[in-house]
């Protein structure tokens, strides 16, 4: 069994999870050449980051079947980093057992409260029971260390080679495109343009307590011709009438439309951060 990862010379990156995590394989995709880090929870993450014991932070923002992360979209405005990049890795979700075990032979699949209802078609044909579990490679850790051969893992590939699994049904995920998209942070912000696709901007903001000040303030990206991919809102403090919003947009700040579409905003908002400016990623779409 794998236990840990092989140092490299180019950085180390933190990741949500045990090896073997989706998180980790997001690692692997994007910084190929970095030492994947292990963490407990999102906040270790950024924590890491922030105190300079890793050099970039991996955190999963939203997933295609399951929706958004809640937790990591709370925790961006508060967490004083910066993201410089993007990444979308596919999410094949595999049952992996001891070796030996039989499809048949399980009766019980443990795994994350997210991806238990992104298989729930395959678990329900094969009269699996689902089985909460804090995170996928831990599950398959567990698995391969309890060795019965009736209880499985739901998770990646990757955590099969770590912990020495079976593969016993491969791609169970009930829908074709499952995807979940990640975002790389730093310490330093970078507003560089970079590779040869379009860039990002994403940025938080509060509007003025005055009628229609949203949508006065979004008004100036539709007459700049700018396109915002994302918004939402979220209570500020536990209040109903502080609302701050999230939202990505394409393109960069010092595109002429982008600059005035972000001028028009602050015109209307008490609070505007930028979270980071990156490069699509080429999945995205």
């Amino acid at each position: 069994m794998t236990t840990a990862t092989e140092p490299h010379p180019q950085g180390r990156i933190a990741f949500q999870g045990e090896l073997g995590a989706y998180s980790h394989q997001a690692c692997r995709q994007s910084r190929p050449l970095m030492e994947a880090v292990p963490s407990t929870t999102f906040e270790d993450v950024v924590d890491k980051v922030a105190r300079g014991e890793v050099d970039l932070g991996m955190l999963a923002v939203e997933n295609s079947t399951y929706g958004r992360v809640a937790d990591v979209h709370s925790l961006l405005p508060r967490s004083g980093l910066h993201i410089v990049d993007e990444a979308f890795v596919r999410v094949h979700i595999n049952l992996l057992g001891v070796p030996g075990a039989r499809l048949q032979d399980v009766t019980e699949a443990h795994g994350h409260v997210v991806i238990l209802p992104q298989c729930a078609g395959f678990l329900r044909r094969h009269g699996i029971r689902g089985r909460v579990s804090s995170d996928n490679a831990r599950a398959a850790r567990e698995v391969a260390e309890g060795k019965d051969p009736t209880i499985a893992a739901l998770a990646s590939e990757l955590a099969a080679a770590i912990y020495g699994l079976d593969v016993l049904a491969r791609q169970i995920e009930d829908q074709a495109n499952n995807t979940t998209r990640f975002l790389v942070m730093a310490r330093q912000p970078d507003h560089a343009r970079r590779g040869t696709g379009p860039m990002l901007t994403t940025f938080t903001f509060r509007v003025r307590n005055i009628p229609a000040a949203l949508y006065k303030a979004l008004g100036g990206f539709a007459t700049n011709g700018v396109n915002m991919t994302k918004l939402e809102s979220y209570m500020v403090g536990g209040s109903f009438t502080a609302t701050e919003f999230y939202a990505d947009i394409e393109g960069h700040p010092e595109d002429a439309p982008v600059a005035r579409a972000l001028e028009e905003l602050r015109y209307f908002t008490t609070e505007l951060n930028i979270l980071g400016v990156y490069p699509s990623d080429r999945q995205r779409g």
